[in-house]
């Protein structure tokens, strides 16, 4: 999957890094910004061979070059001109290209891998003002202080942090959430998780966080021949709208029950979540739902019922 912004743990101190005034200068007015040509930048590849940046399975990096695509997926995000954005794991920095030129307000970036920080400095040189780095781990970091809303989070996220921050984007205790829309890529199998219903063989854990108070949708796929190297499956783009509630529910509650529930998928919910509670035949019952039911067939209200009468206990 694409390239790594971080990785569990706290790690290093994330810290701003890079370009000199590109975090302080002045600029572009925000509804010129998209009309502006893309100043001269080397191709990516001449940047990988340039800086090093061979991409390293151990941080999950597999770098999607086509300046086409990653023009594609900055489109899919909406119009930029208003707003900032978030991105986790850029690499050698083609999706950041694309945010700028599609005119983002302001691109917040946050990268692990210390090899594409010089990459990404020359970025911050071509668009003043437009460009902010922080080093450092995406997992210690959920939102940058210096974001203004409304803020898009626009990110290709590898597996292994992508799931975590997916859910941390999912449950904060306030609604809506600080950004205004998600356009994140994935394993086409995760993101089948994140939008699939009830009776499905890929509903779960994701599916009920994300549709709770959200509205996803898959808006693209891509073959492993579009990255560099190329990965063993497909991938696929998701964009997640925050919705009303389709019901109350405490947010840790509601994690905590699905995932106990679709750690045992196979098992009645009698079974599943009998870790919860001493007495979870009754109170399964009591939110109206079969003890006997398991969690696939568990509908997202029905989870939020279940979550809600388990925060009584």
């Amino acid at each position: 999957m694409p390239d790594e912004g971080g990785k569990g743990g706290r790690g290093r101190e994330t810290t701003p890094r890079g370009a000199g005034r590109a975090a302080t200068g002045r600029a572009t007015p925000a509804g010129r910004q998209g009309d502006r040509a893309a100043p001269p930048l080397p191709p990516l590849r001449e940047v990988i061979h340039r800086h090093g940046l061979a991409p390293r399975k151990a941080l999950g990096q597999n770098f999607l070059l086509d300046l086409n695509l990653t023009r594609k997926i900055a489109r899919l995000a909406g119009d930029l001109r208003q707003a900032d954005v978030l991105e986790i794991g850029p690499g050698p920095g083609g999706l950041t290209r694309a945010l700028l030129e599609e005119g983002a307000r302001k691109v917040v970036v946050i990268e692990k891998d210390r090899r594409a920080i010089p990459a990404l400095e020359e970025i911050a040189r071509a668009w003043p003002g437009r460009l902010e780095i922080l080093e450092g781990d995406a997992l210690a970091l959920d939102r940058p202080a210096s974001l203004a809303p409304p803020v898009k989070v626009v990110a290709n996220l590898p597996y292994n942090v992508g799931t975590e921050l997916f859910v941390r984007w999912m449950t904060p205790p306030a609604w809506p959430p600080f950004w205004e829309s998600l356009t994140l890529m994935f394993q086409r199998e995760v993101a089948e998780r994140i939008v699939a219903g009830p009776g499905s063989r890929s509903y779960g854990r994701l599916s009920v966080l994300a549709q709770w108070r959200a509205r996803p949708r898959i808006v693209m796929t891509l073959p492993p021949s579009a990255f560099t190297p190329p990965p063993k499956v497909h991938s696929a783009v998701v964009q997640v709208i925050p919705t009303e509630p389709v019901c109350p529910a405490d947010p840790k509650m509601l994690e905590r029950v699905v995932a106990a529930a679709f750690n045992q998928r196979r098992k009645m919910l009698r079974a599943s979540l009998k870790r919860l509670a001493p007495n979870i035949e009754a109170v399964v019952e009591r939110a109206g739902i079969d003890p006997r039911r398991r969690a696939e067939t568990v509908s997202v209200a029905e989870f939020c019922a279940l979550a809600g009468m388990l925060a009584r206990v």
